[in-house]
């Protein structure tokens, strides 16, 4: 029995409105501390061995920062608005509306449940969907390449991916 996908129905699921804003949430399990998954992000060091290739400062609140992708000749800046050590990071992209948090909750000193919740989609903009499935598509590849580095020492995932 085939089934056919009803494009309305999974459209509307994309445009549910949270917190009444268009969001797109990303869950993932990493078995290591909050606080390696923490640095992970905000070190300049270890951010390049599973997201951008390196960052111009260690993420603090109220920084602007710029994340570097030398495979890709390419840079982009991001405002950290907001730091909760080992447990929340919130930062907004340059130019864009867009506001990611990132949060951490340990559920023993060797998992963490980290959440990945991007808001300002516009309801309206007619590329919403493809938007909002490239977003999930990205967060998802970016925890999963985390994941591989603190869970397995593996620092060359981020380079793996064609489009």
């Amino acid at each position: 029995m085939s089934r056919k996908c009803d494009c309305d129905t999974v459209e509307s699921a994309f445009r549910k409105r949270v917190d009444g804003g268009m969001n797109n949430l990303t869950k993932f399990q990493i078995n290591r501390p909050a606080q390696e998954v923490f640095e992970a992000f905000v070190d300049p060091e270890k951010i390049g061995n599973f997201w951008f290739s390196s960052s111009s400062a260690r993420w603090e609140e109220g920084k602007s920062i710029m994340l570097f992708y030398d495979i890709y000749n390419a840079e982009v800046g991001i405002t950290v608005h907001e730091i909760e050590v080992n447990k929340r990071i919130v930062f907004q992209w340059a130019g864009e509306e867009n506001t990611v948090t990132i949060t951490l909750n340990e559920l023993d000193k060797a998992t963490t449940i980290i959440e990945v919740n991007e808001e300002g989609f516009q309801e309206n903009d007619p590329a919403l969907l493809q938007k909002m499935i490239d977003n999930k598509e990205g967060w998802v590849y970016v925890l999963s390449c985390l994941k591989g580095y603190l869970e397995h020492g593996i620092n060359t995932l981020r380079e793996g991916l064609v489009k």
